[in-house]
């Protein structure tokens, strides 16, 4: 009986493992076939004749976008601006004598009226100018009386008639020197007495937007340091545009514009042209154009950075987004679209060339179409198919050659 017993566990055992391995090569095929099949990849796109092709529904035609030119009736320039202190109500007030500030009557932002005074100087130099008015005073009073006793000596006999002209000609040089010393003084504040008292004032009314000086400086008149005061009307401001060749027309003398700058954003501030440079910048090739713009309320401030836009009419051209253009040197580029899936390479020529939009004079007309979304994936795309094509040519001469 124990030798009977033991053939069936070793049966058992070969049929377990048979099981086992049967199960696995199951299992091992259906995991086979549950992995999906790759996609098919996507034929390249060719270059030929000039153009890129792309075969139907490729993925990348999905990443163009593409934008229609449009006509460039009116075109609106957008030109870098400044704004700047009216000069023609502007005062930029220096020291007419050396002296020490004593006292300053003026700050940043006051108002003030044409001849209060802005600061007080000692200064001896206008006290010398105070003692030249006095003295030519007294000279002129010395030279009448001398001149009375010569008109009597004449009419009794006694002097020449030299004499007396003589004494007329000192009265009046004495007159002269004191008209001309008391022009001096009185222009800068100076009264009959000498106390080397000099008031800075203003010859016009306006707001002191700018004070360069401190009690107990020391001023000269040299004009090295920068102006004491500046007193300006900020109702109207100066606005400097750099502008190009081709904005010229649209930026005449009497022209309108509209000022935005970047502490308002929305607001538009409109303004004029008053004048226009006869010269060209030869590094920058810009022209400075100057155009004046209300400021009643005092809302624009001297060197703000600003944008100014003109109206700038175009019978000739069409307007593209800047992205739709490549620059390889001097050559700008455009990728116009033929038909669906085929695209050409354009040269173009730029008219105005804004933030956004760009002008095209030659090479481009109204209603193509051209691509605006990644341009420079297209155009890697088509020099990749040019290069694909280039080394197949050159074997197919090859063997045309070996042939021979």
């Amino acid at each position: 009986m124990p030798h009977s017993s033991t053939p069936f566990p070793r049966r058992a055992g070969c049929a377990l493992l048979a099981l086992s391995l049967a199960s696995a090569v199951l299992l091992q095929g259906c995991s086979k076939a549950a992995e999906p099949a790759a996609p098919p990849e996507a034929a390249p796109p060719i270059a030929q004749a000039g153009q890129l092709r792309f075969p139907p529904g490729h993925p990348q035609l999905a990443l163009l976008g593409v934008t229609e030119a449009r006509a460039s009736s009116a075109l609106a320039v957008e030109l870098p601006a400044r704004l700047v202190w009216n000069e023609e109500r502007t005062q930029r007030i220096y020291p007419a004598f050396a002296g020490r500030v004593t006292a300053i009557r003026a700050d940043l932002g006051q108002a003030v009226k044409a001849g209060a005074p802005l600061a007080l100087l000692a200064s001896p130099d206008f006290g010398q100018a105070q003692a030249d008015t006095a003295k030519a005073r007294a000279d002129q009073s010395l030279a009448q009386k001398a001149l009375a006793r010569q008109r009597e000596l004449f009419d009794a006999g006694i002097v020449a008639r030299k004499d007396l002209e003589q004494a007329e000609a000192d009265a009046a040089r004495a007159q002269a020197e004191v008209a001309r010393a008391s022009a001096r003084t009185s222009l800068y504040g100076g009264g009959g007495a000498v106390n080397q008292q000099l008031a800075v004032t203003a010859s016009m009314g306006g707001v002191v937007v700018e004070r360069n000086l401190n009690p107990g400086q020391e001023v000269r008149t040299d004009g090295a340091g920068p102006a004491l005061f500046v007193v300006t009307d900020p109702s109207t401001l100066w606005v400097q545009i750099d502008a190009r060749e081709s904005d010229l027309a649209s930026l005449r003398p009497g022209d309108a514009f509209t000022l935005q700058v970047a502490a308002y954003p929305g607001a538009t501030f409109e303004g004029r042209v008053t004048a226009t440079a006869d010269t060209i910048d030869p590094v920058t090739r810009m022209i400075k154009v100057r155009g004046a713009v209300p400021n009643a309320d005092r809302r624009l401030k001297a060197e703000m950075l600003a944008t100014a836009r003109v109206q700038a009419a175009r019978s000739t051209g069409c307007m593209i987004p800047a992205a739709a253009v490549t620059l390889n040197g001097t050559t700008h580029t455009v990728y116009v679209q033929r038909e669906s899936g085929v695209f050409e390479p354009r040269t173009v020529t730029l008219g105005h060339e804004g933030p956004k939009e760009v002008e095209v004079t030659q090479g481009l007309a109204a209603g193509e179409k051209v691509v605006t979304q990644n341009v420079l994936l297209l155009a890697r795309q088509f020099a990749l198919a040019q290069e694909a094509g280039a080394p197949a040519a050159g074997g197919q001469d090859a063997g045309k050659d070996t042939a021979q």
